[in-house]
C-alpha cells in the first residue's frame, strides 16, 4: 500500500493523546492518596511510561507482533528485535502508515496499561521492586496478550474482538491488581486510620485528562482517518457521558452527588466502551456505559467490604469494566458499523461465546501469572517498603522530595 498522509497523521495525534493518558493516570491517582505519596504515585506512571519505551523497542514490540514463534499463535518470534525491519515503510500490504507508526502507536498502549496497575502499589512499594516487576509483568503478561488478540495469535484465529484493549489493556491490569492485592501486605493502618483522598481537584484533572486521551486510544484505533475513526470517537463520548452521570446518581441516592464518584463513573464508561469502540452503535455504548457503572460501583461495595486494599480500584474499575466490555462487545455488535460483525442482539451466538473464551482466558492468565510473579517477587526482594518508611511518606523516603512545602 502507499503511504496515506493523513491517514499517518491521524496515527501520531493518536499516539500523543494516548501518552497523555499515562501522567492523567498518575494524577488521577496521586489525588486519591494522601498528600505525603502524591509524588510518588505521579512518579510510578512517569517511570512506567519510560520503562516500558525502551522494553518495547528493544524485545517487546517484537514479542507482540512479529510473526508467531513456532506458529503457536502464543507469542511473537524476535524478528523484529531492536526494531529491526520497523522502518519508514508500512508494515503490511493493507496498512497505509509507516511500521514506525504502528510501533510507538502500540507502545503508548502497553505504557499506559503499567501504568494503571499502580493503582495496587499506592503508598506502600519499592521503587525498585515497581521497576523489576514492571519490566517482566509487560513481558510475560501484557505482550502475550497482545499477541493473542492483536498480532495473529489465537483469540485473533479464533475471532475474538477487542478493538482497542478491553482484554489487553484493562482485564489484564485490573486482574494483576487484584491478584497483587492478595500477595503483599497492606498499608500500616488500613482499615482503622483515615486514609481519604488528599486533593480531589487533581484527580479530576487526571480523570479529564484520561478522557480526552481515550479519544486517540479508540478513534486511534481504526488506524485510519475515516468514518469508523468517527463512530468510535462518538461511541466512547456517549458511553462515557452515560456512565460517570449514572454513577454520580448511584452516590447521590446514597447521600450526595460525590465528583469523585462523576470521575470514576466517566473511566468505567472509557473502560467498557474501549473493546467495543470499533463494532457498536450509540444505543449500544449508551447501554454499555450505564451497566458498566453499576458493575463498578457494586465492585467498589465489595472490595471495601471485604477488606481489599486497592484503594484507586484498579480492579473494580478497569478489570470489571473491561471484563462487561468485552463481553458487551458480543452482544451489541451490529453490521451498521462494519459489515463483517454483529453480536448476539443480531443473532450471532458464536460472536458472544467467542468474546466470553477470550474474557475468560485474559482474566485467568494475567491472574495467575501476576500472582507467581508478584508472590516470588515479594520473598526474595521484597515488594513493600518499611513500615517507618511508610509512615513518613514515599514521597521522601523513595524520592526525597514533597508534593508540598
Amino acid at each position: 500500500m502507499v503511504l496515506d498522509t493523513g491517514d499517518t497523521a491521524w496515527l501520531l495525534i493518536s499516539t500523543a493523546l494516548v501518552m497523555l493518558m499515562t501522567p492523567g493516570v498518575g494524577f488521577f491517582y496521586g489525588g486519591l492518596v494522601r498528600r505525603k505519596n502524591i509524588v510518588n504515585m505521579i512518579t510510578l506512571s512517569l517511570v512506567a511510561f519510560a520503562l516500558v519505551s525502551l522494553q518495547w523497542v528493544l524485545f517487546g514490540y517484537s514479542l507482540a507482533f512479529a510473526p508467531d514463534l513456532n506458529g503457536m499463535g502464543i507469542i511473537g518470534g524476535l524478528d523484529y528485535l531492536g526494531l529491526k525491519g520497523v522502518g519508514l515503510e508500512p508494515g503490511s500490504e493493507t496498512a497505509t502508515y509507516p511500521a514506525l507508526a504502528f510501533m510507538i502507536f502500540q507502545l503508548v498502549f502497553a505504557a499506559v496499561t503499567l501504568a494503571i496497575i499502580t493503582s495496587v502499589f499506592a503508598e506502600r512499594v519499592k521503587l525498585s521492586a515497581f521497576i523489576i516487576f514492571g519490566l517482566l509483568w509487560t513481558t510475560l503478561v501484557y505482550d502475550p496478550l497482545a499477541h493473542w488478540v492483536w498480532g495473529g495469535g489465537w483469540l485473533m484465529t479464533l475471532g475474538a474482538l477487542d478493538f482497542a484493549g478491553g482484554t489487553v489493556v484493562h482485564i489484564s491490569a485490573g486482574f494483576s491488581a487484584l491478584a497483587i492485592a492478595l500477595v503483599i501486605r497492606k498499608r500500616v493502618g488500613f482499615g482503622k486510620d483515615l486514609m481519604e483522598p488528599s486533593n480531589i481537584p487533581l484527580a479530576l484533572l487526571g480523570a479529564s485528562l484520561l478522557w480526552f486521551g481515550w479519544f486517540g486510544f479508540n478513534a486511534g484505533s481504526a488506524l485510519t482517518a475515516n468514518g469508523l475513526a468517527a463512530s468510535a470517537f462518538v461511541v466512547t463520548n456517549t458511553a462515557t457521558a452515560a456512565a460517570a452521570l449514572t454513577w454520580m446518581v448511584l452516590s447521590w441516592i446514597k447521600g450526595r452527588p460525590a465528583a469523585l464518584g462523576f470521575a470514576s463513573g466517566a473511566v468505567a464508561g472509557l473502560v467498557a466502551i474501549t473493546p467495543a469502540a470499533g463494532f457498536v452503535d450509540i444505543f449500544g455504548a449508551i447501554v454499555i456505559g450505564i451497566v458498566a457503572s453499576i458493575i463498578c460501583y457494586a465492585a467498589m461495595l465489595f472490595r471495601i467490604k471485604k477488606g481489599l486494599d486497592e484503594s484507586c480500584d484498579c480492579w473494580s474499575v478497569h478489570g470489571m469494566g473491561g471484563l462487561w466490555g468485552a463481553i458487551a462487545t458480543g452482544i451489541f455488535a451490529t453490521t451498521a458499523i462494519q459489515a463483517n460483525y454483529s453480536g448476539l442482539l443480531y443473532g450471532n451466538v458464536q460472536q458472544f461465546v467467542n468474546q466470553i473464551i477470550a474474557a475468560g482466558v485474559s482474566v485467568g492468565y494475567a491472574f495467575v501469572v501476576t500472582f507467581i510473579l508478584v508472590f516470588i517477587l515479594d520473598k526474595t526482594i521484597g515488594m513493600t517498603v518499611k513500615e517507618e518508611e511508610e509512615y513518613v511518606g514515599l514521597d521522601l523516603s523513595q524520592h526525597g522530595e514533597r508534593a508540598f512545602n
